[in-house]
């Protein structure tokens, strides 16, 4: 019996000496059953249309009140018939509800939305039935996840969304279960563990439904995993099927043909370090093929030198795949970037529709992965169509028309010199939802143009030493300075440029851009009245002209957004809701957008809410904290530091996010130094304890590290 068996077999106990159901969630209540369309459940609340079963997602489209899948629909083009909020009417849209989520981790969940009831999920996996008309929670869940597990993620402990079948809730653990919750009540129905818990591996991507089956993938390519995609019976969370997606030791049997094929394109021993290829997020289904759609991420560790040394495309890194739902079996891939060597991953969203290209109408799927191009697949076999720079790209001259392969620059793969590449690990385009439009004819990409130094790592071992490693990296990029350093002396060294660009898929060309203050903003919303709705990490919620980019509305939210909106409606008006609250540093880093609690905002037409006061009060400036520390400590601080803290944190670098800028820690901060790295004061907030691999000594060192670049930072503010 596993840990939740135990769980539910104690609630089950004590519900029976306290007359409770088993494993009941905080402020439970029967209204979601009413309108969930649970059999047996309350039906005095209001009419409901049935539940949502396959037929409801796959007409998800059509039922323009609710918001059912993640991405609206299994299309995932975020575009919504709704029409009632409009360029004409738009100056009247105010605020309905807000609902603070007592939380100030990271925030990108889409929220899903049925016959009026909300359901997010929010930071440590937890999941929330919302009461859209009142803005009131009915009940929360906390699966419990171990604060420690914080260490095995690479981007926080985030959880971008549920999935909703026939009336229960489906949401995947940082940790790695699949949880099936009654959406009446948030009381587990079943768990299950669906990675190996002896490997960092974790879940941030919302599940998908496809004919009665729960997708998930996992992510933890960073760490060293192999990655796969596992289908679950939705009623009873029996496994049906998995796909790995890179090949593993192959001196054991191939779990599929696919696997065998994969196994040629590798060399080496990939194996011992995971090979990577995790399928962490995007997803779309297409009924009428019966075809799902999933992109598979980064190679591990990054650089092919230490992975693949002998070359090779390294299949499914960094690929779209195209899966039969029934058996998990592969129907057609397309590789974007072959030998992924870059962190070039392939998992940003996939959208599907069908475009007039040459006078003939085909059926498409377009994607605007890291790597900086836009690509325009046939969806029915995987064909190539066409592939364009959409921000700055120099690691490629573009994609061959015929082959659909890229053409690689000389530099790129950064064997002989360190090597400044762009669009950088962060990509072109990341997690960040984009829409489609099909009334303009406009993909909405939320894109950022950036660079970084690529090296190879000449001491990085695995598990044991280079870039991150005490902290359970293995990407095996460095800088080395033995060898000479290409710059790129046409991109910009400055800071990294965010904007959003309307991109025509027909024309393969942008339409119009909006640069933006900060590069990590929010996932984007199109609507029938030709609305672009985005939250941005300098705290405001914006809405765009469609058609040129114009600003006709936007409002302060006082914190950093990067999850995306959704519209929906109840009663008969529409609202559109966002997340706000990036978490981390955003306040240090966005002077704009002070660090802000989570809330929920929703808006509708004549909506007269007042805002919540928002929280100003957040350090700024660099503190000046008196120490003293040789040279040497200094060093060898700098060095422990990149190893065991850059993967979270920054100093001075106009950064943070995932997690403060280190320059801005207060005294009280320093002078608890030893016990929050080494004893783990701060593990409930997911900080790790670091006293079982960093000595007093080297803690201090790292103390002083920080504390000398703090100096320096601000005595060049000055």
């Amino acid at each position: 019996m596993n840990r939740d068996s135990h769980l539910i077999l104690l609630c089950l106990l004590l519900s029976l000496a306290c007359n409770r159901r088993p494993g009941q969630a905080t402020n439970a209540s029967s209204k979601t059953a009413a309108l969930m369309g649970i059999p047996g459940s309350a039906t005095h609340i209001r009419q409901v249309t049935g539940p949502i079963d396959d037929d409801r997602l796959v007409h998800a489209g059509d039922r323009q009140q609710d918001w059912l899948t993640y991405g609206l629909n299994y299309a995932e083009d975020r575009y919504s018939p709704l029409t009632q909020i409009n360029k004409d009417n738009i100056r009247t849209l105010g605020l309905a509800w807000s609902l603070d989520l007592g939380t100030q981790r990271g925030l990108e969940a889409t929220a899903l939305v049925a016959d009026g009831i909300m359901f997010l999920t929010g930071p440590w996996s937890m999941v929330y039935a919302i009461d859209t008309r009142k803005g009131s929670v009915i009940w929360k869940y906390d699966p419990q996840v171990p604060r420690s597990y914080g260490e095995k993620t690479c981007c926080d402990v985030v959880n971008r969304g549920a999935a909703l079948f026939k009336g229960r809730v489906y949401v995947g653990t940082l940790d790695g279960r699949l949880i099936a919750l009654d959406a009446s009540t948030g009381i587990p129905v079943w768990s299950v563990m669906t990675v190996d818990t002896t490997k960092p591996y974790s879940i941030t991507g919302a599940p998908r439904i496809v004919q009665g089956k729960v997708i998930i993938g996992n992510g933890g390519a960073e760490y060293g995993v192999r990655g796969y995609i596992t289908a679950y019976d939705a009623l009873s969370g029996k496994q049906v099927w998995r796909f790995y997606t890179v090949p593993g030791d192959p001196a054991k049997p191939f779990e599929s043909k696919a696997m065998k094929d994969a196994a040629r394109t590798w060399t080496g021993e990939w194996w011992k370090y995971g090979g990577g290829g995790t399928a962490w997020d995007a997803m779309a289904y297409d009924p009428a093929l019966n075809l799902l759609y999933v992109g598979t991420g980064n190679g591990s560790p990054w650089d092919r030198n230490y992975r693949s040394p002998g070359g090779g495309d390294n299949l499914y890194l960094s690929s779209i795949l195209a899966i039969n739902p029934e058996n998990g079996q592969l129907v057609w891939y397309y590789q974007t970037t072959p030998g992924e060597s870059w962190d070039f991953t392939a998992t940003q969203p996939i959208i599907l529709a069908d475009l007039i290209l040459k006078g003939q109408k085909r059926k498409i799927l377009m994607q605007a992965p890291k790597n900086g191009f836009f690509y325009v697949l046939d969806r029915t076999n995987g064909a190539f169509i066409s592939a364009d720079p959409y921000v700055y790209v120099n690691w490629a001259k573009g994609v061959d028309q015929t082959s659909g392969r890229p053409l690689e620059n000389r530099s790129a793969r950064y064997t002989k010199e360190n090597s400044d590449v762009a669009p950088d690990y962060d990509g072109g385009h990341n997690w960040h939802p984009m829409a489609y439009n099909p009334r303009t004819g406009l993909v909405y990409i939320p894109a950022r143009e950036n660079i970084a130094t690529y090296g190879h790592d000449p001491n990085w071992i695995y598990n044991k030493r280079g870039g991150g490693v005490g902290n359970g990296w293995n990407v095996s990029i460095g800088f080395d300075s033995s060898v000479p350093t290409r710059r790129d002396t046409l991109a910009s060294r400055k800071d990294p440029r965010g904007m959003l660009i309307a991109w025509d898929p027909v024309q393969r060309k942008e339409i119009w851009r909006v640069d933006q203050k900060n590069n990590w903003n929010g996932g984007v919303l199109a609507t029938a009245s030709d609305l672009v709705f985005q939250g941005t990490a300098d705290g405001f919620f914006v809405a765009y002209d469609a058609k040129n980019g114009a600003v006709v509305w936007q409002v302060s939210v006082g914190g950093g957004v990067i999850a995306p909106p959704v519209t929906y409606m109840v009663d008969g008006r529409q609202y559109v809701s966002l997340v706000a609250g990036w978490g981390g540093g955003v306040g240090m880093k966005f002077k704009s957008a002070p660090l802000q609690p989570g809330r929920v905002y929703t808006f509708t037409l004549g909506g007269t809410k007042e805002f919540p006061e928002f929280n100003k009060s957040i350090v700024t400036s660099i503190p000046e904290i008196p120490f003293s520390a040789t040279n040497e400590e200094i060093t060898h601080g700098r060095e422990l530091f990149r190893s065991y803290c850059s993967t979270c944190h920054v100093i001075a670098h106009g950064g943070g996010g995932l997690a403060p800028d280190l320059a801005f820690a207060s005294p009280t901060t320093h002078r608890n130094f030893l016990a929050i790295v080494r004893d783990g004061a701060y593990l409930p907030f997911g900080m790790p304890r670091f006293g079982n691999r960093l000595s007093e000594r080297e803690t201090l060192d790292i103390q002083k590290f920080i504390l000398s670049s703090a100096k320096r930072a601000r005595y060049q503010s000055k």
